[in-house]
């Protein structure tokens, strides 16, 4: 096959045997019980679930759409990922606490802990499956593409026979190893994919002459722009200009997200934790590592590609780019290595997805509606068929995916206005099940439906979550939908909250004895002053502020640095650091 010595598929053949060790490894240690199956007896340290975190949200699929995001636009294009820091600082110093003191295996465990009533019961499963099943398999669908675009550049693999091998792979380890395996092999992974991603990004750059030659050479390449370099793009603020379209992500996006209380994957490592401080300090080490450590290598190869590959075949995606500088600049040996830190970050994304997504069947659907008295064994047996459905369901969306980074977009639009109720219903009394069902139905119905529009106006040419809605001649992109979803969903919940009766109130007292998250709880606050809240407060906001300068710092300081600017490098991690400050003053306190 293209490009591969004996070396590199004696490497590639080393890590599968040492995977299927460790799953074997973990195999009766996962299977004693469903809390361990899905959140490894509630043991784990900070530092192995922090990396989690950072390894599940880091697959195949990741550098090939920011090396798309990059060629297509900028790096400033990565705001689509970055304006979480803010959102992410929230969990550090506000949910990581809550979520563990609620002591739930799952986040939709918590409606039922929150609210009261049928309504809450069909809240609780309808987000299980919902998240489970249509959510879940568009994320499991592109990761799978990205392995297969990989395969099939790298490899000269057919990509669909590449998804199913890999699917293959990936199901084995899911179903041996349950949470104990993916927390634990992703430790292992993530050192691979960061050293694999920093090794392509060093010689891809040097391939080129190095940084200066690169900066250089950037000007002759066709899809290159003023905005190419730019962390802030420039130009006015007309409707479809690329810096309205950043204003959107950084002041509407964050907030609006169905994950601004945390997100379900990471929700599962919080409640894993040993205890509240292994909770916060593990989601700090995952808001730092994803987002100003694992970035720039991917940002580095897609601004090589684009003067090593000026211009891509008829027909190829631009995300194509990555895996074809691998097979430029990598030799026997090195290709092999990064094959493997590719696989190793397939593996930790889908098992994480595929063991969450169980934990919703199970946990919210099957042992709460369909058998409460389920055994401990009969769970785990359960979890498992649940997982081999997942995967066989997403290798079928995976085949339908033209583009990983629309199918990002879309997601997000799938769950846009949905993140103030998730933030509120910690801290005003009032929000109520009906307020949730409320937000996410209309963001879910007006994605969709932006979706059939586009299908219907395009005819045969519609490509899944590729194709834009046109509106005079002008694509509808991601930000003017955020324009129509988030104040419409807001209008819609906001409205049917106070419409709809309040939570019993028994309910609430004991939610707020059990989290004392603070805020506005009025008559449940009053009837209980033994209560001590320590959530929202003037310190924690200091702290939110200092740990997003801190990480943007950091981002846009090391950023500086490898682009060869020492100056500002240096200034804007004076900035980190004074972040960090007042992030460690928190922690101490």
């Amino acid at each position: 096959m293209a490009g591969l010595h004996a070396l590199d598929w004696t490497i590639i053949a080393v890590y599968v045997v040492v995977t299927v060790a460790l799953g074997l490894a973990f195999r009766k240690r996962a299977s004693r019980s469903g809390a361990d199956y899905f959140l490894a007896g509630r043991s784990l340290p900070w530092w192995v679930l922090g990396t989690s975190m950072v390894a599940t949200t880091f697959a195949a699929d990741t550098p090939l759409a920011v090396t798309g995001f990059i060629r297509n636009h900028g790096i400033w294009y990565n705001w689509f990922g970055w304006h979480y820091v803010a959102s992410q600082m929230l969990a550090v110093f506000l949910f990581s606490r809550f979520w563990r003191r609620a002591e739930v295996v799952t986040d939709n465990e918590l409606i039922e802990l929150r609210y009261s009533g049928k309504p809450a019961a069909f809240l609780r499963g309808f987000k299980a499956s919902y998240f489970a099943v249509l959510y879940n398999f568009i994320v499991l669908g592109w990761v799978l593409k990205g392995m297969g675009t990989v395969a099939e550049s790298v490899l000269g693999v057919d990509p669909e026979t590449a998804v199913i091998v890999g699917a293959a792979l990936a199901l084995s380890y899911a179903l041996l190893a349950g949470f104990w395996g993916v927390v634990i092999t992703d430790v292992i992974q993530f050192v691979l994919a960061m050293a694999g991603s920093i090794t392509v990004a060093v010689l891809a750059v040097r391939h080129v002459g190095g940084v200066e030659e690169l900066k250089a050479r950037l000007l002759d390449s066709p899809l290159a722009d003023a905005n190419t370099l730019a962390f802030i793009p420039g130009g006015g603020l007309g409707w479809d200009s690329d810096l309205f379209k950043f204003v959107v992500f950084v002041s509407l996006m964050w907030w609006a997200s169905h994950n601004a209380d945390g997100g379900g994957y990471l929700i599962q490592r919080m409640a894993a934790a040993r205890d509240e401080r292994h909770a916060r300090a593990a989601t700090l080490w995952f808001v730092v590592a994803n987002n100003a450590v694992r970035y720039w290598p991917w940002i580095l190869t897609g601004l090589a590609s684009l003067v090593i590959f000026p211009t891509l075949a008829e027909g190829q995606n631009e995300e194509a780019a990555y895996p074809l500088v691998m097979l430029e600049v990598l030799g026997p040996g090195l290709l092999g290595l990064l094959l493997v830190s590719f696989f190793a970050a397939f593996m930790s994304t889908i098992d994480t997805h595929l063991n969450w997504g169980a934990s919703y069947l199970v946990n919210d659907v099957y042992r709460r509606f369909l058998r409460p008295d389920a055994s401990e064994k009969e769970t785990v047996v359960a979890a498992k068929i649940a997982v081999a459905a997942m995967m066989a369901c997403a290798v079928v969306v995976a085949f339908s995916l033209t583009s990983i980074g629309r199918a990002w977009l879309f997601v997000w639009a799938m769950g846009a206005g949905i993140g103030p109720v998730l933030i509120l219903r910690w801290f005003w009394w009032r929000i109520n099940a009906w307020s949730e069902i409320a937000a996410l139905a209309t963001s879910v119905l007006l994605a969709v439906g932006f979706e059939v529009v586009a299908a219907v106006q395009s005819g045969a040419g519609y490509e899944l979550f590729a194709t834009p809605i046109r509106v005079g001649g002008m694509a509808l992109e991601t930000h003017h939908k955020a324009l129509i979803l988030v104040p419409v969903t807001m209008v819609v919940w906001f409205a049917v909250t106070l419409m709809t009766r309040p939570v019993d109130r028994d309910r609430l007292a004991d939610f707020h004895r059990r989290v004392r998250p603070g805020g506005a709880w009025g008559p449940v606050a009053a009837a209980a002053p033994d209560v001590r809240s320590d959530g929202l407060g003037w310190d924690v906001l200091l702290a939110w502020f200092g740990g997003c300068a801190g990480v943007f710092g950091l981002i846009f300081g090391l950023g500086k640095l490898l682009l060869g600017e020492p100056v500002a490098g240096t200034v804007l991690l004076a900035v980190a650091m004074a972040g960090g400050a007042l992030v460690v003053r928190e922690l101490r306190r």
